[in-house]
């Protein structure tokens, strides 16, 4: 009964909050700019690689890192040399990234490109329907990132070393969902494989549902997290992230969305 009254609660969030005109600031914004999906797989994985931090300065960050790059992400890596890639974005910081763990990050995304046509074809390598979730893709394809000399530090997240991954699992999100926010492109991902993207805001919102109670926001919280979310959505357990997320991000929807949940039980 508590399941179907806070599925009863969170459609309704979900189709007043999941729509373009909230989006903004959210960094999945600048994938609408691109209409090929070589092009917006790669913007999804900047934008979501550099999604830490103050979310002015996230913004700013991959607008100045995608603008080197417009109007094609894909055909300026594959343009590229990596001596061209460390050249361009001389000076770039990011809190914890520096021009050189950017420059490897790109690179590694070129060397994917180059061996496997797309982002898209190395994560299906990785990927397989018998599967429970998408850590054993995002880790093969977390690997073909970094197989470089040089390392892109946390740009890059390890699923083996029991990060929540969240920013990887925002991408995934991004990419395999399509609706009103998520754009999409990557339709032979399951979305009942996705996992939520968990960071400290989530990760309060869920205790606050009960849909955990593990007091570090780690991957075995977020496996757990998404397992309560199934209990509601069975196919699509991150169909709720962008609206819950909204708590915290924009100011003006704080009241509106409390009172949505405030009596779920």
């Amino acid at each position: 009964m508590r399941f179907e009254r806070l599925k009863q609660k969170l459609d309704i969030l979900y189709n007043q909050c999941n729509r373009r005109r909230y989006v903004h600031p959210d960094p999945v914004e600048f994938l609408y700019s691109y209409k090929e999906i070589r092009d917006r797989e790669i913007a999804g994985l900047i934008a979501s690689s550099l999604a830490y931090g103050r979310v002015a300065q996230i913004l700013k960050s991959v607008a100045f890192v995608l603008d080197k790059m417009n109007p094609s992400p894909y055909l300026f890596l594959k343009n590229s040399t990596y001596t061209s890639i460390n050249r361009a974005f001389a000076g770039f910081t990011h809190r914890f990234a520096s021009q050189y763990h950017l420059a490897a990050f790109l690179a590694g995304i070129k060397n994917v490109i180059s061996g496997f046509g797309t982002l898209y074809e190395c994560f299906l390598t990785g990927f397989s329907a018998d599967n429970k979730n998408v850590i054993p893709a995002m880790t093969y394809f977390s690997r073909q990132l970094i197989t470089g000399q040089d390392k892109p530090g946390h740009l890059v997240a390890l699923p083996e070393k029991g990060s929540a991954c969240k920013r990887m699992n925002l991408f995934l999100r991004w990419m395999a969902r399509k609706d009103r926010v998520d754009p999409g492109g990557w339709d032979g991902i399951p979305l009942s494989k996705l996992i939520i993207p968990l960071d400290t805001h989530m990760h309060r919102i869920s205790l606050s549902l009960n849909l955990t109670q593990r007091k570090q926001a780690n991957m075995t919280a977020a496996l757990e997290i998404t397992s309560g979310f199934k209990k509601i959505v069975p196919d699509d357990p991150v169909k709720y992230d962008f609206a819950l997320t909204r708590f915290g991000i924009r100011s003006d929807m704080d009241n509106a969305l409390l009172d949505l949940l405030r009596d779920y039980e």
